[in-house]
């Protein structure tokens, strides 16, 4: 049986842990709890077939008996007479299978070599293989019961219990071992389950993205949300959301949460918008520590000479020298074979100890996850312990750090750890490229990040399974969650189910990103474009007035306006179809209706989108009704994902930067031509002499128009777009031009939302988010 069952499946590797105790001399006392702790933990790994315990006779009392030995079978050596016969039939109550022998039986080792293959591997293996299956969902959803008027969005999110998330997790195949749990409500994913499932084929792979929005955003969390709830919660299907982390900049800025809105929310939706398990405070941790790194290396080379600066990198402990591992790798790089500190010449040792950045070109930033203009530049090194430092620098919104775009785009700790190595932060005085690895910080980085890398399980309205991880922004980085909860998530739907991923602002921006990057990175091809617009933004691109956050709506926005509808429709609503028509994927416009849309507007939107090569268009009501009111979009994506979808990217990565550059003005931006300032001239000659020419493409620009210009709102044309500078996340793997005035730390308005955000001290339920 052992044989056939190896043939089958030859990555089985049959282990018996074995766990020994002995009394110390000194000490009658044994720790039970760290027995007990270190049975649990055997139990818990599925790599361990058998668990054999042996511990002092006097000590075999109920403290360890009573430890879960879970479906271990015990082979019990040695102890005599009713001792022996007590204890085994304590651990046969539990349940587990019992075998004994003595200790100075010859064939000891004979028994535990057989007890292990007979009675625990065939019988352990098996139950194993049955374990590492892909396991069917049994999904309970939860009821929805919509108000009239809609209640807000806390209000709703209030009023529904979710499931506990080991009970989610449980319903879609999740193994315990494979759930760490923050709480009653969600819950971290361990990578290993794509080792277990990497044989199950994927399911549907749904992009939401959306037309150019008003600064009010058009729902594309919301239609996401709505959409899985629509097909799982009513049509039976296995689906999972994908959405990003939100930042704290917008949900106490302008736009507020983005848990979704009304019926179609994740929930407990204050945890989703604030802190959630903590992954941007982790990024924001090791952005700074990359930072504080930067500005001591240089003081510490300003202040001492070649020796000091070796003997305090590579200091003596108890009589020995030696190089740290990620020294070893710098010395390597230099092109130094010599792994004994003494070994080196003056001349080796000056190459290692002096990175010699110059001050002046350092591009790493440090972040807050706070709207803060006034961080934008700074000066650093004023006291006087700094020793004239002094040098001019600034703040980014912590969700703009690269490392955030390592994390979206890794896929295993490894790759994670080895971008964070690659990360440049600036360029010595001789003109070559410093890394965060150079600085001796990429391990440290790494384990700050060795948390965050896991997706975090959460569930919407109607108890379907959501993944929140990463949050990079769209108009500053790619604007896309991550390539690790996109694919896990399509391995536990199965063939037949979808996965609803989201892709931050307009298409041109983070649908583009998420074909051009997000794709190239991790393999996979979608099936579909979902296009979310709403009348309100078409109004506004068919030459409506401006609309502004905290504004009251102009009234063409509340009265029926057919004239502006199809303006929209034939300008950018049309053009963003051709723009994901460029990547061959099939487009279905979801409509998110709102209250003040007429029919005629609705049925129009959806006549026109159709003309314009959509290959459906269908309003949405899931705001106010949860996926109920979602049903004909999910039947339209079904439809959808029937036809045949010609994935192709815009430019391979191996064309100039320059050409990829013009290719994604005129093709997707609808600009004349581009038109390159010195400086990005001088960048586009250094990346290219560095080797980083073939990496793709990610645009820094607005959101609120297709070109660079916010104001010029519909289907712009004829502009050329000034790209002013042009920088490089080498670790992240793409080259980020900067278009136009793009800022990467936003400001707060005169009225942020946190004039409505507050704590009742005694119930400590939270008020004012939306």
């Amino acid at each position: 049986a052992m044989v056939t069952l190896l043939r089958r499946n030859p990555e089985i590797q049959p282990l018996l842990a074995i766990l020994q105790v002995k009394r110390q001399k000194d000490t009658c006392r044994i720790n039970y709890f760290d027995i007990c702790k270190e049975l649990l933990k055997l139990n818990n790994d599925p790599k361990v077939h058998g668990v054999y315990l042996h511990l002092p006779a006097a000590s075999l009392t109920s403290r360890v008996l009573d430890a879960p030995l879970k479906v271990k079978s015990v082979l019990l050596v040695g102890g005599e007479g009713p001792l022996r016969l007590a204890l085994q039939c304590l651990i046969e109550r539990s349940g587990v299978e019992v075998n004994t022998s003595h200790w100075n039986s010859k064939s000891l080792q004979t028994q535990v070599h057989l007890h292990l293959f007979s009675n625990l591997t065939v019988k352990d293996c098996n139950r194993w293989i049955q374990n590492q299956q892909y396991r069917p969902w049994r999904l309970r959803s939860l009821k929805l019961l919509p108000l009239t008027p809609v209640p807000s969005d806390i209000e709703i999110s209030r009023a529904q219990t979710p499931k506990p998330v080991d009970q989610l997790a449980e319903e879609i195949g999740l193994l315990p071992e494979e759930l760490e749990a923050y709480g009653r409500n969600k819950a971290k994913v361990q990578l290993s389950l794509l080792d277990r499932l990497h044989s199950q084929p994927d399911g549907n792979y749904v992009l939401v993205a959306g037309i150019t929005p008003t600064p009010l955003g058009e729902g594309k969390s919301t239609v996401t949300i709505g959409l899985v709830q629509a097909l799982s919660a009513h049509l039976k299907l296995n689906s999972f959301a994908c959405l990003r982390q939100p930042s704290q900049g917008p949900t106490f800025g302008v736009k507020g949460g983005a848990a979704g809105g009304g019926y179609a929310q994740v929930i407990p939706m204050e945890e989703f918008n604030l802190h959630l398990t903590g992954d941007i405070h982790a990024i924001t941790a090791a952005n700074n520590l990359v930072a504080a790194a930067i500005d001591a290396r240089m003081l510490h080379e300003a202040t001492q000479s070649d020796k000091a600066l070796f003997n305090r990198l590579v200091p003596t402990v108890n009589g020995v020298r030696t190089f740290s591992p990620i020294q070893i790798s710098r010395l390597r790089r230099l092109g130094i074979s010599k792994t004994e500190p003494t070994s080196l010449t003056p001349q080796e040792v000056s190459a290692f100890v002096r990175l010699d950045l110059d001050p002046s070109k350092i591009t790493w930033q440090r972040v807050l996850d706070t709207n803060d203009r006034f961080l934008r530049k700074i000066t650093v090194g004023q006291a006087s312990t700094e020793k004239g430092q002094i040098r001019e620098t600034g703040f980014d919104i912590a969700v703009a750090s690269e490392i955030m775009a390592i994390l979206a785009l890794s896929d295993s700790l490894k790759d994670m750890k080895d971008r964070l190595a690659h990360m440049v932060v600036g360029t010595s005085r001789s003109g070559g490229p410093v890394t965060a690895e150079d600085l001796g910080v990429s391990g440290a980085v790494a384990v700050l990040m060795k948390d965050a890398i896991k997706p975090t399980l959460m569930q919407t309205l109607e108890g379907t399974p959501v993944f929140v991880h990463a949050g990079p922004f769209a108009n500053i980085a790619h604007g896309n969650s991550s390539v690790l909860a996109d694919k896990l998530a399509l391995k536990l739907v199965g063939r037949d189910g979808f996965v609803v991923t989201e892709a931050g602002f307009g298409a041109d921006i983070g649908m583009e990103k998420f074909f051009n990057i997000k794709c190239r990175a991790s393999g996979l091809r979608p099936n579909v474009v979902v296009l979310v617009a709403t009348v309100r933004a078409l109004k506004m691109h068919g030459g409506g007035p401006n609309v502004s956050a905290g504004a009251p709506l102009p009234r063409e926005y509340i009265n029926e306006n057919l004239s502006l509808v199809a303006g929209g429709c034939h300008s950018n609503l049309k053009k963003q179809i051709q723009i994901a028509h460029l990547f061959g994927v099939p487009v279905v416009v979801a409509l998110n209706v709102f209250k003040t849309d007429t029919r005629a507007e609705i049925d129009l939107v959806c006549q026109i989108a159709k003309t314009c090569g959509a290959s459906d268009a269908v309003p949405c009501h899931h705001w106010s009704q949860g996926g109920r009111g979602c049903l004909e979009l999910a039947q339209a994506v079904k439809e959808a994902t029937r036809r045949p979808s010609n994935f192709q990217f815009l430019y391979p990565t191996e064309m100039p930067i320059v050409e990829k550059i013009r290719t994604i003005a005129q093709k997707v931006y609808g600009a004349n031509d581009m038109e390159l300032s010195p400086e990005a001239k001088s960048k586009i000659d250094y990346y290219n002499q560095q080797g980083y020419g073939s990496l793709p493409i990610c645009m820094a620009k607005t959101h609120l128009s297709l070109s660079h210009m916010a104001d010029k709102k519909g289907a712009p044309t004829g502009f050329i777009l000034p790209i002013r500078d042009i920088r490089a996340s080498v670790g992240a793997g793409f080259i980020y031009p900067l278009v136009g005035t793009m800022s990467t730390m936003p400001g707060l308005p005169t009225r942020p939302c946190f004039y409505d955000i507050d704590l009742d001290p005694d119930t400590e339920e939270i008020t004012g988010l939306f």
